[in-house]
């Protein structure tokens, strides 16, 4: 079981997340890929996705938080779904000694994302 957050834009113009799972086995069509690191104890205050992607963690453990004041933690091996690219968007820090070491694939628009909520 692959653990998802999809980051969102709801109706209020606030950034939700909504946590869940991918299918595994499954695939998903996709326009690129790059590659990011940040240094240990970095941040990004607000912002929205520049692209609705997803986004790999492969090191580093990041709060993330939202407007409406939710939060979540992400670790490696764990996906984030960014789809909040209007709005009042998220920020983000990095809790633990790791750089963030990640990949950004950026799907393109009428993909199955493959995940499935738990809610």
């Amino acid at each position: 079981m692959i653990v998802a957050y999809r980051l969102f834009t709801g109706a209020d113009g606030n950034s939700h997340v909504e946590k869940g799972t991918l299918i595994t086995g499954a695939s998903a069509e996709v326009s690129e890929i790059h590659f990011n690191e940040s240094p240990p104890h970095s941040s990004y205050d607000w912002h929205g996705a520049p692209h609705r992607q997803y986004v790999i963690t492969l090191s580093g453990v990041l709060e993330f938080t939202m407007a409406s004041g939710e939060t979540f933690i992400i670790n490696p091996g764990e996906i984030l779904i960014a789809q909040d690219d209007t709005g009042s968007g998220h920020k983000w820090r990095l809790i633990n000694d790791d750089p963030w070491k990640r990949a950004y694939v950026i799907y393109k628009e009428e993909t199955n994302l493959q995940f499935v909520s738990n809610h």
